[in-house]
């Protein structure tokens, strides 16, 4: 952990002693964890540690990525080898599909690297068949972003804006640093891509999307590129967010630029999905002739809630409720 003491992990550089409570712009000392989880969308055990170098405007995860300043409280400081050991239990006992990796996300794990080392080395030492998974917006030194390559097995890189301007403006650091890491990754590492990706916010990076395809594609044309349509989350709650047509639009854009694998998640439609409206209609009857309440049952409707009227008490699947463990992400 001596990286602490003079920390340089980020383009920050800030040089504080994280370790004697000295705080940069990341505002965090040791690796605190605040959630894990195994995920069988990415056979990965999930690893959400607090702290990042970046103040993006959208975060939808900003209670951990500028923790501590919002005042919530989280697990705090796992010892690797405590981390490694309850992975494996729980790891064990998951129903789902093979777990391959352990993934770091945040915040932004770059700013915490020497404990995920010390993680790797202790996945090692307990014989847990599972490599180094990583989450990052790359705003790594070239040092870090070395150590990065040569420690992970996955690896997502988030380009959140091509121009300085637009990059400052939405994160507070400026884009250079992303777009080197973005091609060293591709040049030293690029069978550890799983993905680039970037959240699609109207106005603001919507615009920036041919470009980062033109960039990704002269690269190579076959990185995986993902678009997120943008969840109104933080300092922009009350900003729109990208219709489908859009999505479908920013998607061929990125294919013209040259990239064979282009797929998108998540919009926001300006009326009742078709396949929503249907089933209030045949819903209609269960609730008494009460439109609005088989509107609002065709949302669970869709998702698999077996009882109408819902009666959760009743349910044979109140175990596994598909409707409150719904990822919409999962699907378009």
């Amino acid at each position: 952990m001596k990286d602490l003491e003079s920390c340089r992990l980020c383009e920050w550089r800030c040089g504080v002693d994280r370790l004697r409570g000295e705080r940069g712009v990341c505002r965090i000392g040791r690796a605190e964890v605040a959630a894990t989880m195994c995920s069988g969308t990415l056979a990965s055990y999930i690893v959400t540690l607090l702290g990042c170098c970046y103040r993006c405007l959208h975060c939808n995860a900003y209670r951990i990525s500028q923790y501590p300043d919002p005042g919530w409280h989280y697990g705090g400081y796992v010892p690797p080898a405590v981390l490694v050991a309850d992975a494996r239990e729980r790891i064990a006992a998951f129903s789902g599909p093979r777990i391959r990796t352990i993934g770091f996300t945040g915040g932004d794990p770059i700013i915490h690297l020497p404990y995920i080392e010390e993680v790797a080395a202790e996945v090692e030492r307990q014989g847990l068949s599972a490599g180094i998974g990583i989450s990052t917006g790359g705003f790594a030194t070239p040092e870090a972003m070395a150590r990065i390559v040569d420690l992970c097995r996955v690896i997502t890189l988030e380009i959140k804006a091509w121009s300085d301007p637009v990059h400052r403006a939405l994160t507070g650091a400026p884009s250079g640093p992303v777009l080197r890491n973005a091609e060293y990754l591709v040049r030293e590492g690029r069978d550890r891509i799983r993905v680039f990706r970037t959240v699609v916010i109207p106005g603001m990076t919507d615009g920036e999307v041919g470009e980062i395809a033109d960039f990704i594609a002269s690269l190579d044309p076959t990185v995986p590129y993902r678009l997120i349509g943008f969840r109104p989350n933080n300092v922009l709650y009350y900003h729109p967010g990208p219709s489908r047509e859009e999505m479908e639009r920013l998607s061929g854009i990125c294919r013209d630029a040259g990239l064979s694998d282009v797929k998108w998640s998540g919009y926001y439609p300006e009326a009742v999905p078709d396949q929503v409206a249907a089933e209030a209609s045949r819903l209609t009857g269960s609730y008494a002739g009460n439109p609005a309440a088989a509107l609002t049952a065709a949302y669970a409707a869709v998702c698999g809630c077996p009882t109408h009227p819902r009666n959760c008490g009743a349910c044979p699947l109140r175990d596994r409720c598909p409707a409150t463990l719904r990822e919409p992400w999962r699907g378009r």
